[in-house]
């Protein structure tokens, strides 16, 4: 029996494979879980095909989302004017009263809006496990897999608090062998390593400033042990790089260095305050990092030198961080503020258009180990792929379809599939009730400000 195909037709279409090909009216197949077509012109017949008419469309690898913080969904717009440090302390007494139930709730609710803006991949950091929360590893994990997307928690620790001269309240960390025991725990329970995964655990150590130099040396061990890949925040700010200077004698990236955190299963969230040397060493050592513009401009915390980065040879991918700082959540504004960000500092050509869609797609596929099967549509790989409606008053009359995306307003979403199944459709996600979500996201922000009053 054939598995049902899914023909796309008629559509402007960014492969983004080795050619970097895009065609003018061509067509994607999809077959089960895997595309098996794509080409200019009519789509060949297939048995019993569901036709989606996308003339007036763009076809995009899904975007990959390599750096969010899920649960800070529900506690958007606080300490909406504050440097990061002092947004840190404002909300980390809220951020410890979370638990399962809060996190399944942000998690939903950013997982569906990431979808709404074409990502059909996101990894999440989540660091902030409370005595009392239950398992909120699990709930997100569940989340996700409702919502349907690919997922790739990276499973965060904090054992530096401010007893101890680091940044968290002491009522959020966790000691270091429960944190490396719980972690590895969690690569065994739910990382699938196998072709075409939905679930892949990291090992993720929050940041200099609220994890121990032991913790960062021996996560660093237990990652390469069972060969998952390393993620932390790095270089977001000059308070961190003043902090390290003070309490290490040396920068943010020196730090990672001598505990073993450069490489190809590492990237860095943020990555802003690089010099020259340090861009060439990442470069070299080919370890990546995930651009967030939009929390980088909230925050006041600065422009990373994306372009620079990779022309150095670090895999760049983009990330919207957490909600508490990027209350849109969006992967496409992403794109669009790397592009804007990167020439209001380096000048027109600092960045191209086509360079934030790679960055959004196989930049991000890249980062995460997964380029063999996502970030680019070619045959064989994953059916993991944007509709984009560009025929709209918004963008009608723009001929370049790239520039019109990246560009232009966020336009309707006809369709996304991860995995070959429908996530979003005509503009709405399929998988949740948007509405009574939203209701939900409210009653729980709520309930988690007046436990922290």
């Amino acid at each position: 029996m054939h598995e049902q195909s899914l023909v796309i037709d008629g559509a402007a279409v960014a492969t983004l494979d080795a050619g970097r090909r895009e065609l003018t009216r061509g067509h994607v197949v999809v077959q089960g879980s895997r595309i098996v077509a794509v080409g200019e012109g009519p789509a060949p017949a297939y048995p019993g095909p569901r036709v989606v008419d996308a003339r007036g469309c763009l076809v995009t690898p899904g975007f990959v989302n390599t750096h969010q913080h899920l649960y800070q969904w529900v506690t958007r717009g606080l300490a909406a004017d504050a440097t990061l440090f002092e947004w840190l302390t404002t909300l980390y007494p809220v951020w410890a009263g979370i638990d399962e139930e809060a996190v399944y709730v942000a998690a939903q609710a950013a997982l569906a809006t990431l979808a709404r803006s074409g990502c059909t991949t996101a990894a999440d950091h989540h660091y902030v496990f409370p005595r009392e929360g239950g398992d909120v590893l699990a709930a997100e994990i569940r989340a996700a897999a409702e919502v349907g997307l690919r997922f790739h928690p990276a499973r965060g620790s904090m054992d530096l608090g401010a007893s101890q001269g680091g940044l968290p309240p002491d009522s959020v960390v966790q000691d270091r062998d429960e944190i490396l025991a719980a972690t590895e725990a969690a690569i065994d329970r739910w990382h699938d390593p196998s072709p075409g995964s939905m679930l892949q655990v990291s090992v993720a150590p929050c940041s200099p400033f609220s994890v121990t130099a032991d913790l960062m040396r021996q996560a660093a061990e237990l990652a390469r042990r069972r060969g998952v890949r390393l993620h932390t925040h790095l270089a977001e700010t000059t308070d961190e790089a003043d902090w390290c200077a003070e309490r290490f004698g040396c920068t943010p990236v020196e730090y990672a260095e001598q505990l073993g955190w450069t490489g190809a299963d590492v990237w860095f969230a943020h990555g802003i305050h690089f010099d020259d040397a340090e861009v060439k060493r990442l470069g070299s050592s080919a370890t990546g990092v995930a651009h967030c513009p939009s929390s980088n401009a909230r925050l006041g915390a600065g422009i990373a030198r994306a372009a620079a980065l990779c022309a150095a040879g670090s895999p760049v991918g983009l990330g919207v961080d957490g909600a508490a700082s990027n209350e849109a959540g969006s992967l496409l504004e992403e794109a669009r503020h790397a592009v804007l960000f990167a020439r209001a500092r380096g000048g027109p050509r600092a960045l191209g258009v086509r360079d934030a869609l790679e960055m959004a797609t196989l930049g991000g596929a890249r980062i995460l180990g997964r380029d063999d099967e996502l970030g680019s549509l070619e045959v064989g790989k994953l059916a993991d792929l944007a509709v984009w409606r560009l025929d709209t008053l918004a963008h009608a009359g723009i001929e370049d379809p790239v520039a019109a995306l990246v560009l232009g307003s966020p336009p309707p979403l006809e369709l996304l599939l991860v995995n070959g199944r429908p996530v979003v459709e005509c503009d709405r996600v399929v998988t949740l009730d948007e509405s009574a979500l939203a209701a939900q996201v409210a009653a729980v922000q709520r309930a988690l400000v007046r436990k922290a009053g």
